[in-house]
């Protein structure tokens, strides 16, 4: 793993990428990585990155990254108002 991590660093730095937007790059596939594990789970995702989930909302924002991609389009859990009515309990005494 390092020795990948510095081949990275080597081709950036041959490149002339800037240090602020390697890490910028670093830190936007790092949390796009997380965010698609825990398909758009941003909660989960801040709780494994150990940051607070605001602070994974405000480093969204700044990264301008699409989050849209990492949520899963299968099952969701339904709102209070598509879940059916329960029949009404009748009361034994």
């Amino acid at each position: 793993m390092k020795e990948q991590l510095e081949s990275v660093v080597l081709q950036m730095y041959k490149a002339g990428v800037r240090c602020s937007d390697a890490v910028r790059e670093f830190q936007k596939g790092f949390i796009l990585t997380v965010l698609k594990d825990q398909r758009g789970n941003q909660c989960s995702a801040a709780k494994i990155l150990g940051i607070h989930r605001n602070t994974l909302r405000r480093a969204i924002r700044a990264l301008n990254i699409d989050i849209v991609p990492t949520r899963t389009t299968g099952r969701r859990r339904p709102t209070r108002s598509e879940l059916p009515i329960p029949p009404a309990r009748r009361r034994v005494w």
